[in-house]
C-alpha cells in the first residue's frame, strides 16, 4: 500500500505534499508524487521528501488531470490519495468544474484534502 499526493505548483500543492508526507510516515509506507503541473516538477519549487517516487504527469497536454490521478490511484496499490483544496465561490462551483471535487466523489480508496491557510 501507498500513499499518492496530486500536486501543482501552488501554495496549495505544496501544502498537500507536506501533509502527505507526514501521512506516509505515520502509516510507515511509500509515497508517489504525481505532477499534474505540465513542466518538470524539479523546475518547480516543492521540497520533495528523501525516497519519495515521482510520477510525471503523461499523455497529451489536454488530458483530464481528475482523470490522470484516478489513472494512477488503479495502476499503483494506493491507499491513500492527498490533494490540495482553495476555496471556491458558489458562482465558481456551478460554472467550472472541479479537479478537486470530482476526485473527493470518484476516487475508489479515502481522499484527504488539505486547505491552505495562506
Amino acid at each position: 500500500m501507498s500513499i499518492l499526493v496530486a500536486v501543482t505548483d501552488s501554495a496549495e500543492g505544496r501544502a498537500a505534499l507536506r501533509a502527505a508526507q507526514g501521512e506516509a510516515e505515520l502509516l510507515g509506507q511509500p509515497l508517489y508524487v504525481l505532477n499534474l503541473a505540465l513542466r518538470p516538477l524539479a523546475e518547480q519549487r516543492m521540497d520533495l521528501p528523501e525516497g519519495a517516487e515521482i510520477i510525471e504527469r503523461s499523455g497529451r497536454g489536454d488530458r483530464d488531470p481528475a482523470q490522470a490521478v484516478l489513472d494512477e490511484v488503479e495502476q499503483h496499490d494506493i491507499s491513500r490519495l492527498v490533494i490540495g483544496i482553495k476555496r471556491r465561490t458558489p458562482v465558481g462551483k456551478a460554472l467550472l468544474g472541479s479537479v478537486s471535487q470530482r476526485l473527493l466523489m470518484e476516487c475508489p480508496v479515502p481522499v484527504l484534502s488539505v486547505k491552505y491557510d495562506g
